[in-house]
């Protein structure tokens, strides 16, 4: 009689176990592949969080990031912050706001300085071959 009621617990506690290594892991969900596309443009902002045109030039930033989404890469540098300088020396800047748009390769392909309407940045993100 232990002999039964040791081999039902044991049947009872192990079978869960037993079946869920035997299911297939679940395939990843598709939003997750799409996620690793490499984005065709890198736009590359260089300004500071306290510099007017480039405080309106985040707005902008926000504006196409809400629309092209994981098809370009945004990224803010706040050059006049210890983390930000080297930024500035590596893109060669001479004044703030720059933007500096980058090919899926890495390679500059615009370069623009000040603040830049959003009409304009989207002729340039899809001269990088970008789409919304």
């Amino acid at each position: 009689m232990k002999k039964q009621i040791l081999f039902l617990l044991l049947t009872v506690i192990l079978a869960p176990a037993v079946i869920a290594m035997s299911k297939k892991a679940p395939e990843a969900p598709a939003a997750a592949a799409e996620n690793t596309v490499k984005p065709k443009v890198t736009f590359v902002e260089l300004g500071s969080k306290s510099c007017i045109p480039c405080k309106m030039m985040q707005k902008v930033m926000d504006e196409v990031e809400k629309e092209y989404g994981s098809k370009i890469k945004i990224i803010f540098y706040d050059v006049w912050t210890e983390e930000g300088k080297p930024f500035a020396e590596k893109y060669k800047i001479s004044l703030i706001p720059t933007q500096v748009f980058l090919d899926e390769n890495g390679k500059e392909y615009f370069r623009h300085e000040g603040f830049f309407p959003k009409e304009e940045v989207d002729k340039i993100l899809k001269q990088g071959g970008a789409q919304k």
